[in-house]
Protein backbone atom coordinates (compact mmCIF):
# COMPACT_ATOMS: atom_id res chain seq x y z
CA UNK A 1 0.00 0.00 0.00
CA UNK A 2 1.32 3.26 -0.89
CA UNK A 3 2.58 5.74 1.97
CA UNK A 4 -0.19 8.71 0.38
CA UNK A 5 -2.61 9.36 -2.09
CA UNK A 6 -1.55 12.20 -4.18
CA UNK A 7 -4.51 13.06 -5.89
CA UNK A 8 -3.53 19.04 -12.00
CA UNK A 9 -4.55 27.16 -12.96
CA UNK A 10 -1.25 25.64 -10.74
CA UNK A 11 0.56 25.47 -7.57
CA UNK A 12 3.81 24.06 -7.09
CA UNK A 13 6.17 23.28 -3.47
CA UNK A 14 9.47 22.71 -3.04
CA UNK A 15 10.38 20.08 -0.27
CA UNK A 16 12.81 21.86 1.84
CA UNK A 17 10.20 24.31 2.63
CA UNK A 18 7.42 21.77 3.49
CA UNK A 19 9.77 19.94 5.85
CA UNK A 20 10.22 22.59 8.46
CA UNK A 21 9.24 25.62 9.31
CA UNK A 22 12.57 26.49 9.79
CA UNK A 23 13.61 26.03 6.59
CA UNK A 24 11.10 28.18 5.05
CA UNK A 25 13.54 31.39 4.14
CA UNK A 26 15.57 28.71 2.11
CA UNK A 27 13.21 27.88 -0.31
CA UNK A 28 8.99 28.42 -0.88
CA UNK A 29 6.00 26.95 -2.32
CA UNK A 30 6.24 27.55 -6.11
CA UNK A 31 3.09 28.38 -7.81
CA UNK A 32 2.77 28.04 -11.81
CA UNK A 33 0.58 30.41 -13.01
CA UNK A 34 -0.45 30.55 -16.79
CA UNK A 35 0.03 34.19 -17.57
CA UNK A 36 -3.52 34.06 -19.16
CA UNK A 37 -5.56 33.76 -15.73
CA UNK A 38 -3.89 36.87 -14.07
CA UNK A 39 -7.07 36.38 -12.05
CA UNK A 40 -6.58 32.96 -10.58
CA UNK A 41 -3.12 34.12 -9.17
CA UNK A 42 -5.13 37.10 -7.66
CA UNK A 43 -7.51 34.68 -6.06
CA UNK A 44 -4.84 32.41 -4.68
CA UNK A 45 -3.13 34.94 -3.30
CA UNK A 46 -5.03 34.53 0.09
CA UNK A 47 -4.20 30.48 -0.12
CA UNK A 48 -0.81 31.41 -0.23
CA UNK A 49 -0.78 33.38 3.17
CA UNK A 50 -2.75 30.96 4.92
CA UNK A 51 0.02 28.45 3.49
CA UNK A 52 2.21 30.72 5.47
CA UNK A 53 0.63 31.12 8.32
CA UNK A 54 1.03 27.26 9.00
CA UNK A 55 4.70 27.48 8.26
CA UNK A 56 4.55 26.81 4.07
CA UNK A 57 5.44 30.00 2.31
CA UNK A 58 4.67 30.48 -1.56
CA UNK A 59 5.60 32.54 -4.13
CA UNK A 60 4.39 32.01 -7.72
CA UNK A 61 6.19 31.00 -11.46
CA UNK A 62 4.03 32.10 -14.34
CA UNK A 63 3.91 30.05 -17.80
CA UNK A 64 2.15 31.70 -20.76
CA UNK A 65 0.01 28.43 -21.46
CA UNK A 66 -1.03 25.11 -20.45
CA UNK A 67 1.26 23.46 -22.56
CA UNK A 68 4.15 25.27 -20.85
CA UNK A 69 2.59 24.75 -17.43
CA UNK A 70 2.35 20.92 -17.68
CA UNK A 71 5.97 20.38 -19.63
CA UNK A 72 7.23 22.86 -16.47
CA UNK A 73 5.50 20.09 -14.37
CA UNK A 74 6.95 16.92 -16.08
CA UNK A 75 10.37 18.55 -16.54
CA UNK A 76 10.35 18.25 -12.64
CA UNK A 77 10.74 21.78 -12.39
CA UNK A 78 7.97 22.30 -10.13
CA UNK A 79 6.17 19.93 -7.66
CA UNK A 80 2.38 20.01 -7.35
CA UNK A 81 -0.18 21.51 -9.55
CA UNK A 82 -3.88 22.88 -9.32
CA UNK A 83 -4.48 22.00 -12.89
CA UNK A 84 -7.64 21.22 -14.84
CA UNK A 85 -8.24 16.66 -15.31
CA UNK A 86 -7.13 16.79 -18.61
CA UNK A 87 -3.44 18.14 -17.69
CA UNK A 88 -3.98 16.11 -14.31
CA UNK A 89 -4.78 12.83 -16.12
CA UNK A 90 -2.02 12.68 -18.68
CA UNK A 91 0.64 13.46 -16.37
CA UNK A 92 -1.03 10.78 -14.46
CA UNK A 93 -0.79 8.13 -17.39
CA UNK A 94 2.79 9.69 -17.57
CA UNK A 95 3.56 8.26 -14.07
CA UNK A 96 4.57 11.44 -12.98
CA UNK A 97 1.67 13.01 -11.02
CA UNK A 98 -0.78 11.51 -8.69
CA UNK A 99 -3.79 13.12 -7.36
CA UNK A 100 -4.54 14.91 -3.43
CA UNK A 101 -7.53 17.22 -3.40
CA UNK A 102 -10.08 19.34 -5.29
CA UNK A 103 -11.46 22.04 -4.44
CA UNK A 104 -15.77 21.84 -3.40
CA UNK A 105 -17.89 24.85 -4.40
CA UNK A 106 -20.05 27.21 -2.19
CA UNK A 107 -22.64 25.39 -4.18
CA UNK A 108 -20.90 21.63 -3.56
CA UNK A 109 -19.87 20.73 -6.75
CA UNK A 110 -16.12 19.63 -7.26
CA UNK A 111 -16.42 18.20 -11.07
CA UNK A 112 -17.55 19.19 -14.24
CA UNK A 113 -18.20 17.86 -18.15
CA UNK A 114 -17.91 18.89 -21.46
CA UNK A 115 -21.12 20.71 -23.31
CA UNK A 116 -21.12 21.81 -27.23
CA UNK A 117 -22.83 25.03 -28.00
CA UNK A 118 -23.71 26.71 -30.57
CA UNK A 119 -26.38 29.09 -32.44
CA UNK A 120 -29.57 28.98 -31.85
CA UNK A 121 -31.58 25.86 -34.36
CA UNK A 122 -28.27 24.24 -34.69
CA UNK A 123 -28.51 20.54 -34.95
CA UNK A 124 -27.89 18.26 -31.87
CA UNK A 125 -24.92 17.01 -31.49
CA UNK A 126 -24.89 13.44 -32.29
CA UNK A 127 -21.80 12.39 -29.78
CA UNK A 128 -19.44 11.66 -32.81
CA UNK A 129 -16.52 13.62 -34.38
CA UNK A 130 -17.96 13.94 -37.91
CA UNK A 131 -20.86 16.16 -36.40
CA UNK A 132 -17.90 18.65 -36.33
CA UNK A 133 -17.29 18.36 -40.10
CA UNK A 134 -17.33 21.57 -41.81
CA UNK A 135 -17.65 23.43 -38.87
CA UNK A 136 -15.37 25.92 -37.27
CA UNK A 137 -14.48 24.32 -33.58
CA UNK A 138 -13.12 26.48 -30.99
CA UNK A 139 -12.23 24.91 -27.60
CA UNK A 140 -9.94 25.72 -24.62
CA UNK A 141 -6.32 23.25 -25.35
CA UNK A 142 -5.33 20.36 -22.99
CA UNK A 143 -8.84 20.68 -21.45
CA UNK A 144 -11.38 17.85 -20.08
CA UNK A 145 -14.29 19.83 -21.99
CA UNK A 146 -12.36 21.04 -24.62
CA UNK A 147 -9.54 19.49 -26.86
CA UNK A 148 -9.09 16.16 -25.18
CA UNK A 149 -13.42 15.64 -25.34
CA UNK A 150 -12.91 16.82 -29.27
CA UNK A 151 -9.95 14.62 -30.01
CA UNK A 152 -11.84 11.80 -28.42
CA UNK A 153 -14.65 11.87 -30.79
CA UNK A 154 -12.91 9.96 -33.38
CA UNK A 155 -12.75 10.80 -37.36
CA UNK A 156 -13.70 14.11 -38.33
CA UNK A 157 -12.81 16.73 -40.65
CA UNK A 158 -13.77 20.43 -39.13
CA UNK A 159 -13.70 23.41 -41.32
CA UNK A 160 -11.12 24.57 -38.69
CA UNK A 161 -9.54 24.26 -35.04
CA UNK A 162 -9.31 27.07 -32.94
CA UNK A 163 -7.99 27.33 -29.53
CA UNK A 164 -9.33 30.06 -27.12
CA UNK A 165 -7.33 31.04 -24.18
CA UNK A 166 -10.53 30.12 -21.60
CA UNK A 167 -13.62 28.49 -21.87
CA UNK A 168 -14.78 31.94 -21.37
CA UNK A 169 -12.94 33.19 -24.33
CA UNK A 170 -14.77 30.58 -26.44
CA UNK A 171 -18.13 31.04 -25.91
CA UNK A 172 -17.43 34.83 -26.43
CA UNK A 173 -15.64 34.25 -29.87
CA UNK A 174 -18.66 31.74 -31.00
CA UNK A 175 -21.35 34.25 -29.78
CA UNK A 176 -19.27 37.15 -32.44
CA UNK A 177 -19.50 34.52 -35.11
CA UNK A 178 -15.59 33.59 -35.12
CA UNK A 179 -16.58 29.76 -34.93
CA UNK A 180 -19.50 27.46 -35.68
CA UNK A 181 -19.40 25.75 -32.57
CA UNK A 182 -17.74 25.51 -29.13
CA UNK A 183 -16.44 22.81 -26.26
CA UNK A 184 -16.82 24.13 -23.43
CA UNK A 185 -17.15 23.33 -19.67
CA UNK A 186 -21.03 23.08 -18.27
CA UNK A 187 -20.10 24.85 -15.05
CA UNK A 188 -18.73 27.84 -17.12
CA UNK A 189 -22.07 27.59 -19.45
CA UNK A 190 -24.31 28.06 -16.72
CA UNK A 191 -22.51 31.17 -15.18
CA UNK A 192 -22.64 32.68 -18.90
CA UNK A 193 -25.80 31.55 -20.70
CA UNK A 194 -27.48 34.28 -19.88
CA UNK A 195 -25.38 36.76 -21.52
CA UNK A 196 -25.62 34.82 -24.47
CA UNK A 197 -29.19 34.66 -25.65
CA UNK A 198 -28.73 34.00 -29.30
CA UNK A 199 -26.05 30.80 -28.09
CA UNK A 200 -27.49 26.89 -26.73
CA UNK A 201 -26.30 23.65 -25.29
CA UNK A 202 -26.76 21.30 -28.03
CA UNK A 203 -25.13 18.37 -26.51
CA UNK A 204 -22.76 16.89 -23.43
CA UNK A 205 -20.67 14.51 -22.56
CA UNK A 206 -21.90 11.79 -20.52
CA UNK A 207 -19.39 11.63 -17.73
CA UNK A 208 -17.59 13.82 -15.47
CA UNK A 209 -14.41 14.94 -14.42
CA UNK A 210 -12.78 15.85 -10.82
CA UNK A 211 -12.30 20.13 -10.92
CA UNK A 212 -8.68 21.37 -10.87
CA UNK A 213 -7.17 19.05 -8.81
CA UNK A 214 -4.51 19.77 -6.80
CA UNK A 215 -1.85 16.90 -8.30
CA UNK A 216 1.69 15.90 -6.65
CA UNK A 217 5.04 14.64 -8.30
CA UNK A 218 5.76 11.06 -7.18
CA UNK A 219 9.25 11.54 -6.27
CA UNK A 220 7.32 14.12 -3.38
CA UNK A 221 7.97 12.70 -0.06
CA UNK A 222 5.38 11.37 1.41
CA UNK A 223 5.33 13.58 4.58
CA UNK A 224 5.29 16.88 2.56
CA UNK A 225 2.23 15.14 0.93
CA UNK A 226 0.48 14.59 3.87
CA UNK A 227 1.53 17.58 5.39
CA UNK A 228 -0.40 19.61 2.81
CA UNK A 229 -3.18 17.63 2.41
CA UNK A 230 -4.03 17.55 5.94
CA UNK A 231 -4.29 21.45 5.73
CA UNK A 232 -5.99 21.61 3.07
CA UNK A 233 -8.73 19.17 4.03
CA UNK A 234 -9.15 20.59 7.33
CA UNK A 235 -9.90 24.78 6.23
CA UNK A 236 -13.57 24.10 5.95
CA UNK A 237 -13.42 23.88 9.47
CA UNK A 238 -10.85 26.27 10.22
CA UNK A 239 -12.85 29.37 11.21
CA UNK A 240 -9.52 31.62 11.46
CA UNK A 241 -9.64 34.74 9.41
CA UNK A 242 -7.09 33.80 7.28
CA UNK A 243 -8.84 30.61 6.26
CA UNK A 244 -11.88 32.28 5.67
CA UNK A 245 -10.18 34.87 3.30
CA UNK A 246 -8.78 32.09 1.12
CA UNK A 247 -12.26 30.23 1.11
CA UNK A 248 -13.77 33.41 0.73
CA UNK A 249 -11.58 34.13 -2.73
CA UNK A 250 -11.99 31.14 -3.98
CA UNK A 251 -15.21 31.00 -3.79
CA UNK A 252 -14.99 27.18 -1.82
CA UNK A 253 -16.56 25.60 1.25
CA UNK A 254 -12.90 23.54 1.69
CA UNK A 255 -11.02 20.79 -0.14
CA UNK A 256 -12.31 16.98 -0.77
CA UNK A 257 -9.72 13.78 -1.22
CA UNK A 258 -9.10 12.74 -4.51
CA UNK A 259 -7.95 9.82 -6.39
CA UNK A 260 -7.19 8.18 -9.05
CA UNK A 261 -10.70 6.61 -9.06
CA UNK A 262 -12.24 10.12 -9.70
CA UNK A 263 -10.63 9.97 -12.64
CA UNK A 264 -11.69 7.38 -14.44
CA UNK A 265 -14.09 9.03 -16.57
CA UNK A 266 -11.67 11.27 -17.89
CA UNK A 267 -8.29 8.49 -18.46
CA UNK A 268 -10.98 6.99 -20.92
CA UNK A 269 -11.24 10.13 -22.63
CA UNK A 270 -7.78 11.11 -22.89
CA UNK A 271 -7.07 7.37 -24.09
CA UNK A 272 -9.71 7.65 -26.94
CA UNK A 273 -8.28 10.62 -27.85
CA UNK A 274 -4.62 9.19 -28.59
CA UNK A 275 -2.85 9.92 -25.14
CA UNK A 276 -0.03 7.74 -23.98
CA UNK A 277 2.49 7.94 -21.55
CA UNK A 278 4.82 9.62 -24.74
CA UNK A 279 2.19 12.47 -25.33
CA UNK A 280 3.98 15.90 -26.01
CA UNK A 281 1.04 18.39 -24.21
CA UNK A 282 0.34 18.97 -28.13
CA UNK A 283 -2.09 17.34 -30.76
Amino acid sequence: MKAWKRPLCTLALTLAALLSPALASAADLRIVIMQAQAGDARRYQSLLEYLSSRGIPASFVTAPDANAASEMFASGKVDLMFAGSGVAGALMMKGLAEPLVRPVGLDGVSTYSAVVIAPKGSPRFTGAGSWFDGKRVIYSSLASAGEFFFESLGASRPAAKLKASSHGAAIDALSRGQADVAVVKNTVWAKEASKFPALELVGTDTGVNPDNTLIAARRLDPAVAQRLTGLLLGIEGDASPAAADAKGQLKVRGFVATTAADFTHTLELLKRAGVTKDFAFRF
